[in-house]
């Protein structure tokens, strides 16, 4: 078979990035694999890139190996505890998917040679934008919106006409991958092991009872620590002769109070959001958007102007929490996003 051109294949020691390289190189790709450090989880790197180096020995390729832990805490971790200590709710993963796993891989394709970069997320793309997946149970656009445009041409996404049981399927069929196909699931996030709060304890004060306020700032009960809620939870804090659920409708992080009210004070008909990547120039356009992951995209108004976009939406959306992602989209295709501001 001719080779094609050389791609850089992403590789994490699971099953989706081991048969992503499996399939470019049935394809005829020239593919060499990149391990990239990341977090600093103890033990984490020593299983999982022994696992890399298994699948990379099974499909006959090279495996470089990145030591990017530096990076990954000044640009991923660090943000993500100052997200929580200033009471909003960060995503980790778009700021490391356009900052490491696809900023710093496409330097090392260009260092390597490699005409392509490819992944085992669950996506897809034209070159111009980003589309979901087939397996819409596993699709992964919501967390790549913050991915640079100008490297979308040279993107590979194997697995985006798949669907994850097809593949789990295909691996545990060839002899020497069977072990691939049974690996537990990875992490949503993945330098997090049990919770937020569990990791968050070995960095800021996260056990500091605080006071529940109401919307006029009566004092009505108390909470346990601020950084243990997000807007739109009803558990774990006091309220005071309460006989109907209460939601956290705002967070004051310098005072560790929590304001609380009634689910329809969680109502949001409108967002801005901040640092915008869009794939699309337009200035002004109708659309749908996503305001968290796994959820409704609802019918929106959009107008961007100074490098921000004011968002109205058409149905009222319950439980926005800044510092989220805003993900646009027009039907399956992604065109863009930003973060939540305020709303």
């Amino acid at each position: 078979m001719i080779n094609r051109k050389k791609v850089l294949v992403g590789m994490s020691g699971g099953v989706d990035s081991t048969m992503s390289a499996l399939l470019l190189k049935e394809e005829g790709y020239e593919i060499e694999g990149l391990y990239m450090k990341l977090h600093s989880k103890p033990g984490y790197h020593e299983i999982h890139l022994a696992r890399a180096q298994k699948a990379a020995d099974f499909v006959g390729m090279k495996l470089h190996v990145l030591d990017l832990q530096e990076t990954f805490n000044r640009k991923v971790f660090q943000p993500f505890i100052d997200t929580y200590a200033d009471g909003r709710t960060p995503n980790p993963c778009a700021l490391c998917n356009r900052s490491l796993k696809f900023g710093e891989m496409i330097k090392y394709a260009d260092k390597i040679g490699a005409d392509f970069l490819a992944t085992g997320h669950y996506i897809k793309t034209d070159g111009k934008y980003f589309y979901e997946a087939d397996d819409d149970t596993k699709d992964q656009s919501y967390f790549l919106f913050y991915v640079h445009k100008d490297i979308l041409p040279r993107l590979l996404f194997p697995l985006g006409e798949r669907k994850k049981s097809d593949i789990k399927e295909l691996a545990a069929s060839i002899d020497g991958l069977e072990s691939f196909a049974s690996q537990g699931e990875s992490s949503e996030i993945c330098f997090v092991e049990t919770t937020y709060t569990d990791l968050l304890k070995d960095y800021v004060e996260v056990d500091k009872v605080g006071e529940v306020l109401d919307k006029d700032g009566n004092v009505v009960g108390e909470h346990k620590g601020y950084m243990h809620y997000t807007i739109g939870k009803r558990k774990g804090f006091t309220v005071k002769g309460a006989h109907e659920p209460h939601y956290v409708v705002d967070i004051d992080a310098k005072k560790n109070q929590i304001i609380v009210g009634k689910k329809e004070e969680l109502e949001c008909n409108s967002v801005v959001l901040n640092n915008l990547n869009l794939y699309s120039d337009e200035k002004e356009f109708d659309t749908t958007v996503k305001l968290r992951y796994r959820t409704k995209a609802v019918a929106c108004h959009v107008v961007v102007k100074d490098d921000k976009a004011f968002v109205t939406l058409k149905e009222s959306v319950f439980g926005v929490a800044t510092g989220q992602a805003a993900v646009f989209y027009d039907d399956n295709k992604l065109i863009g996003g930003g973060w939540i501001e305020e709303n």
